[in-house]
């Protein structure tokens, strides 16, 4: 759990780590230090950094999953936003059960340029109150069955900031 200076310095970072540097050069264009956590019921929660332009709100997100990379400026509110990512969250075992909002510099961490692991700042996300976020059962299932079908998942790789 690395510093966004750190993260980029090494050229690689996880979900929560790619949202960090987002922050840290957005904010230098005046951009909020926020991030929403995607919780989910296998605790694999996906953490992006989200922004709000005159069209709507966006985000900037990195994963091994195509689909749980940034969105464009368009959600009328972060519950939207949230929701953009239920269908290409669900797999095996993940789906989205809710989401909550950070401003970074709350954590009390110095997420910017710290050297050291910054655990403390993963558990401040884990901590925050989400809010449920209910999806259908019924969608739910139907995705998940055809992904055992088919074993299908998004394609891996390089993908949309």
């Amino acid at each position: 759990m690395r510093s966004a200076l750190t993260a980029f310095k090494k050229k690689e970072a996880h979900c929560l780590e790619a949202a960090l540097i987002a922050a840290c050069l957005l904010e230098q264009n005046g951009y909020k230090p926020l991030v929403m956590s995607l919780e989910s019921q296998d605790q694999l929660d996906h953490v992006i950094f989200i922004f709000k332009e005159r069209t709507g709100w966006g985000a900037v997100g990195r994963s091994r999953e195509q689909g749980l990379h940034g969105r464009e400026p368009r959600h009328k509110n972060l519950k939207s936003l949230a929701l953009s990512y239920v269908e290409p969250f669900i797999d095996k075992t993940g789906r989205i059960t809710g989401f909550g909002v950070a401003k970074l510099d709350d954590s009390k961490t110095r997420w910017r340029d710290s050297s050291r692991n910054l655990w403390s700042l993963e558990k401040f996300l884990i901590d925050l109150r989400h809010q449920k976020l209910k999806t259908s059962d019924q969608k739910y299932l139907s995705l998940l069955q055809r992904f055992q079908e088919t074993k299908l998942t998004i394609q891996k790789g390089p993908g949309w900031w």
